[in-house]
C-alpha cells in the first residue's frame, strides 16, 4: 500500500546508552519516597539499639567477674546476649514489614498461640526457676518464657475487641463512635485467662503489668469516663479480695512487708533491696567503670544480669549512665505514644498505646525496685536485660510500632 502511513516499529532489543531506563538498586529503591527506610521511625530505631548495646555490654560487667572465677568462658552470657539481640533484630524488622491491618487478621490466632504457651507452661514440660513455674525448657539449653509474648498478646486481642466498632447504618460516612461496655466486657474477659495463667506460675510482676496495659488501653480506647470510675472501683475491689483471702504466696507476701518495713529483717526479706541500693549509690556520679563493680561483680546483688541489671549501672557507671538508660527508655515510650498519636484506626492506636504502657509500668518497676519505691518483682528491663523470650517479645513491640508508622497516609501524602 502507498502513500503516507504509520511506520512499523520492530523491537530492536533492550534500549543503551545515556538515556536508558536503568533499574535501580534496593537500596535506592528502600530510601525512594515510599520506600520502607523512608516510612521508618529511624528515631525509635537507634534509641531500641542504642538501649540494647548497654544492655549487652552491662550483661557482659555483670556475668564475667562469676564466670572467670568458675573457670568458665567469661564471655559466655555476653555472646547469647549479642545472638539474643541480632535474633530481635530480625524479628523487629520482619514484623515492621507486615501490614498491621494484616496482623489484626492474625490476632485470634496469636492470642490462642498466646494461651497454649501459657499452658504448656504449667504442664510437665515447665521448668520451676526461683519458686516460678515459668519456664519451658527446649533442646540444646535454651529455655523460653510465655509470658513475655503474653504481653503482646494481651494487647493484640484487647486492640482487636475494642476497635471492632460498627460504623453507623444511617451515616455511613460517620467515624465509628467509641467502644461500649459491652466491648470492655469482651476484652476483659478475654484477657482474664492470661492474667490467670501468668498468676499461676506464679508471675506478680508479669501479672501486675498486664493488668495495667488492659486498663490503659480500656481508658484511651474512649470509654466514657463514670465507666472509667466503675472500673476502678472493680479493681480496687479485686485487690481487697486477694488481701483478703490470702491468694499470694508466702514469698510474695514477705517482699511486700520488705517493701513496706525494709529495715525489719535486713538479713533476710529485705537483704535484696539494701544491697541494691547500696550498689546503686555507690557509683557516684560518672561510676567505678565497667568490670570493676565491688558489689555487683562480687555476687553481692542477686540476679544482676536480669532483674537487678538497674544495679550494674549504677555502680559501674553511675548517674550520668543511669540518666542515658532512663532517658533512652522515655524516648522510647514517647516515641510509641507520638505513633499512637498518628495513627490511622483504633487497631493501630491502641496497639501502640498498649506497648507504651507495658514499657513504661516495666521500666518504673524494675527501676523503682532497685532504688527502693517499688516491691521487688521478677521483671526484666526493657531491651537491657540479659534473656532472649525478653528481648524478642521488646522487639516485635518495636516492629508492631515501625509498622503502625510506616503505613500512616500522611508519610506519603
Amino acid at each position: 500500500m502507498s502513500g503516507v502511513g504509520i511506520p512499523s516499529r520492530r523491537y530492536a532489543g533492550p534500549r543503551v546508552g545515556t538515556f536508558a531506563p536503568r533499574r535501580r538498586s534496593a537500596l535506592v529503591r528502600a530510601f525512594a519516597s515510599g520506600g520502607l527506610a523512608r516510612s521508618w521511625d529511624w528515631l525509635l530505631f537507634l534509641a531500641t539499639a542504642g538501649l540494647t548495646g548497654l544492655g549487652t555490654m552491662l550483661v557482659w560487667a555483670a556475668t564475667e567477674p562469676g564466670l572467670r572465677a568458675a573457670g568458665e568462658d567469661p564471655r559466655t552470657y555476653f555472646k547469647k546476649q549479642i545472638l539474643w539481640a541480632a535474633l530481635g533484630l530480625v524479628l523487629m524488622f520482619a514484623v515492621s514489614c507486615v501490614d498491621y491491618r494484616l496482623i489484626r487478621r492474625w490476632t485470634p490466632l496469636l492470642y490462642a498461640g498466646s494461651l497454649l504457651l501459657l499452658l504448656a507452661v504449667l504442664s510437665p514440660a515447665g521448668q520451676t526457676v526461683n519458686g516460678a513455674k515459668a519456664w519451658i525448657a527446649l533442646p540444646g539449653g535454651f529455655q523460653v518464657e510465655p509470658s513475655e509474648f503474653a504481653k503482646l498478646g494481651l494487647i493484640l486481642s484487647t486492640a482487636y475487641l475494642l476497635s471492632r466498632t460498627r460504623r453507623n447504618a444511617v451515616q455511613p460516612d460517620k467515624p465509628p463512635g467509641r467502644p461500649g461496655m459491652k466491648d470492655v466486657a469482651l476484652a476483659a474477659l478475654a484477657a482474664a485467662p492470661v492474667i490467670l495463667l501468668v498468676e499461676r506460675e506464679p508471675a506478680l510482676g508479669v501479672m501486675f503489668v498486664l493488668i495495667a496495659v488492659l486498663a490503659v488501653m480500656v481508658v484511651v480506647s474512649g470509654i466514657r469516663l463514670y465507666w472509667v470510675g466503675s472500673l476502678v472501683l472493680a479493681v480496687a475491689g479485686g485487690i481487697y479480695e486477694v488481701a483478703r483471702h490470702h491468694v499470694l504466696k508466702g514469698y510474695q507476701l514477705t517482699r511486700l512487708t520488705s517493701f513496706l518495713h525494709p529495715n525489719s529483717d535486713v538479713a533476710g526479706t529485705g537483704y535484696n533491696a539494701l544491697e541494691a541500693k547500696i550498689a546503686v549509690g555507690s557509683g557516684g556520679l560518672h561510676g567505678v567503670g565497667l568490670f570493676h563493680g565491688t558489689f555487683t561483680g562480687g555476687n553481692f546483688v542477686p540476679s544482676a544480669d536480669t532483674d537487678f541489671i538497674f544495679t550494674v549501672a549504677g555502680e559501674e557507671l553511675g548517674f550520668v549512665g543511669c540518666a542515658v538508660i532512663v532517658a533512652l527508655l522515655g524516648f522510647v515510650i514517647f516515641r510509641a505514644i507520638r505513633t499512637a498519636a498518628l495513627a490511622d484506626d483504633m487497631f493501630g492506636m491502641l496497639v501502640a498505646a498498649g506497648v507504651a504502657a507495658w514499657f513504661l509500668v516495666q521500666s518504673f518497676i524494675n527501676i523503682g525496685m532497685t532504688i527502693g519505691i517499688t516491691p521487688i518483682t521478677g521483671l526484666p528491663l526493657p531491651f537491657v536485660s540479659y534473656g532472649g523470650s525478653a528481648i524478642f517479645a521488646d522487639m516485635i513491640a518495636i516492629g508492631l510500632l515501625q509498622s503502625v508508622r510506616r503505613h500512616h497516609h500522611s508519610l506519603f501524602g
